[in-house]
């Protein structure tokens, strides 16, 4: 079933860590497994900012496998000295979990071989790279995840985030969205529905190059739309091509560093309402979710089956 939930503030910031907490929470009922967010941070801009985890080890009543902080440590140090012989200058480094880190780094080459590096290392995984792009998943519902990575003060322009029901794949965090558009920087997404192409479309993306994280069908859409940008396609472009590249039911929003989209399949069976006006674009898979941020009269409404919608902030 899951629920997704964006919004973007157009033309100034806002307390979006908050926002999108309230819109999540109010869609636990769709989603009670794992919570995600993509949050579009206040950022100078200068530096990257890498979100990466070493295992999955949230506490007890975890369904993960527990393993020893000294294992975390390993490979946190790891991930240190391949840094330095990428030639990368950690500017900052925050450990969030015993198994979840932010580095605020220098970097000038190439993203795709810097994070194929950095992954080789066993266990490691990359949830994001950005220059604004914060993406914070794990166990647990919106006001859980939000509190134990303190997301409840981040201020920006846009975020979107996930509610998960795992059906696909397994209850743990890297199947857990959103998914980070792999290599590109600020680059997100969150999915409800079933994509029944996934195998097809990922073998021809993996031997074109492109990486998987998990088994999880959603994060083929972060891939797709990351390989048709790779060869020269604006985000609009791939999206829509998107709507006949894959199969099923589906209903995403995508996210980068200035902007936030949607899509829907052109069967429309997954549910998604949206308000919009000129200073604010708030959409989520029930109308709850708007309204826990939109208290007051609006009015909503349904996109169309195959529509595509992008907004800058």
């Amino acid at each position: 079933m899951c629920g997704i939930a964006g919004l973007i503030h157009r033309g100034k910031s806002s307390n979006v860590g908050s926002e999108l907490q309230l819109m999540l929470q109010a869609l636990k009922h769709r989603g009670p497994d794992s919570t995600g967010y993509a949050l579009y941070a206040e950022n100078d801009g200068k530096n990257f900012i890498m979100r990466f985890k070493v295992g999955e080890n949230v506490g007890e009543g975890s369904t993960s496998i527990n393993e020893d902080a000294s294992v975390y440590d390993k490979r946190k140090k790891l991930v240190d000295n391949t840094l330095g012989e990428l030639g990368a200058k950690v500017i900052k480094e925050d450990q969030l979990t015993p198994y979840s880190f932010r580095y605020e780094m220098q970097f000038n080459d190439d993203l795709m071989e810097f994070s194929k590096k950095i992954e080789s290392i066993e266990s490691v995984e990359i949830l994001s790279i950005g220059k604004s792009l914060e993406l914070i998943k794990d166990l647990g519902d919106a006001a859980t995840v939000s509190e134990r990575y303190g997301l409840g003060n981040v201020k920006g322009t846009h975020a979107i985030g996930h509610a998960r029901m795992a059906t696909e794949s397994g209850v743990d965090i890297k199947s857990a969205h959103p998914f980070w558009g792999y290599p590109f920087s600020d680059v997100s997404v969150v999915h409800n529905g079933q994509l029944t192409n996934y195998w097809n479309n990922r073998r021809v993306l993996e031997n074109k190059g492109m990486r998987f994280m998990s088994e999880c069908d959603s994060e083929l859409i972060a891939v797709y739309l990351a390989e048709k940008m790779r060869n020269g396609a604006t985000l609009e472009e791939g999206m829509k091509d998107s709507l006949t590249g894959l199969d099923g039911v589906f209903t995403y929003f995508v996210a980068t560093k200035d902007s936030l989209g949607m899509a829907k399949d052109t069967m429309a069976a997954k549910p998604l309402v949206l308000y919009e006006s000129d200073d604010l674009v708030a959409m989520g898979s029930e109308e709850i979710a708007i309204r826990s941020i939109l208290p007051q009269e609006i009015d909503t409404y349904d996109p169309f089956d195959g529509e595509v919608k992008v907004w800058q902030i």
